[in-house]
């Protein structure tokens, strides 16, 4: 999923503490107004929150999206390094008891305290993001992050100059492992002779690998320093370091994730050094399933974006990708087709 980037502040979640937010670094946004029909929107960000430059501030372009359109009033709160599964519990059932609906957990991290916290509020709408909840009052909202790692991948064997090629995973986690997995089998079925180094920041229950742009920065020193001249990191924040670091090699491409962070106001001075950005368009998913809320007809279940729906895509700032973007086309379409079966793990 930094200048470094934004990190948010750590200090100890209570229930009290859940409830005055802005003491713990989480910042609270609600919106005025009392119109007949607006809704309460809670948002439980991962590890970072808004302002990571990657899937957060991803998250929080749909929520900005619903208070312009809708009307909704928000509440926002973010989780910090090295909280229990009690702390999301607490930060979910805060906003649930808040009268807010729905509620939703940005991140695979929630999963579990959706679980327990939606069977609690059966009149919430919860949404989960990247994972897959079976409790009926959850919308799952998933998205085939190897169909896009895939194409990076092309892009990536294609712009290499010598087919050496890197990518940095923020947690050695499944979901990683399917941008990982796709971004592999690209640059494999584009030039056989590649070669893709693979690391991780952190490991298991240690989420600190999405918030810490140093690591991702000596991470990918560390690969250029091996003639590896294409890094793509799915590390969240922690991605933000490896483009600064990239950038700071001529010749040398680096490729972003999940917000076009050649866009991003902390990383635009780097732009000449992104070829593209695997962007998931989690601020679809957040809109639509807050619009189904406002409108009586809550989206529960699984909620799939894919490529063939532009679920996940490349972006093209900087035309970096002008000289390969119909060989990009053509992977595409046999994605789309059915032609080409992206491998979701390694």
């Amino acid at each position: 999923m930094r200048r470094v980037s934004k990190i948010t502040a750590a200090c100890a979640v209570t229930a009290a503490l859940a409830l005055t937010a802005t003491a713990c670094g989480e910042s609270s946004t609600e919106a005025t107004g009392s119109d007949k029909g607006t809704i309460k929107v809670g948002m439980a960000y991962d590890v970072g929150g808004r302002g990571d430059n990657s899937f957060n501030d991803s998250a929080a372009r749909g929520l900005d999206k619903a208070k312009a359109d809708l009307g909704v009033e928000t509440k926002e709160l973010t989780a910090k390094n090295g909280e229990t599964p009690a702390d999301r519990e607490q930060r979910l059932a805060s906003l649930a008891e808040g009268g807010f609906n729905p509620v939703i957990g940005v991140g695979f991290a929630y999963k579990d305290a959706i679980d327990k916290v939606a069977a609690k509020f059966p009149n919430t709408t919860f949404g989960l993001i990247d994972s897959v909840s079976d409790k009926k009052n959850v919308s799952s909202i998933v998205f085939t992050e190897e169909q896009g790692s895939y194409l990076a991948g092309v892009a990536a064997a294609l712009k290499s100059k010598d087919g050496k090629i890197g990518f940095i995973g923020g947690v050695d986690l499944p979901l990683i492992k399917k941008f990982a997995a796709g971004f592999q089998q690209g640059v494999k079925d584009t030039k056989p002779s590649a070669s893709v180094q693979i690391q991780y920041l952190s490991t298991g229950t240690d989420l600190s690998g999405f918030g810490a742009p140093d690591k991702g920065k000596a991470a990918a020193k560390g690969m250029l320093d091996k003639g590896i001249d294409v890094i793509f990191a799915a590390a969240g924040g922690s991605g933000a370091g490896a483009i600064e670091a990239v950038a700071a090699k001529p010749g040398t491409w680096a490729i972003g994730v999940d917000s076009d962070q050649a866009k991003d106001p902390a990383l635009s001075k780097y732009s000449g050094s992104i070829m593209t950005s695997v962007v998931k368009n989690v601020d679809t998913g957040v809109f639509d399933l807050i619009k189904s809320v406002k409108d009586g007809k809550p989206l529960t279940g699984t909620q799939p974006y894919s490529l063939a729906e532009n679920g996940v895509s490349l972006t093209t700032t900087g035309d970096h990708l002008k000289d390969i973007q119909a060989k990009l086309d053509e992977a595409k379409k046999k994605i789309v087709d059915g032609q080409i079966k992206v491998a979701t793990t390694l």
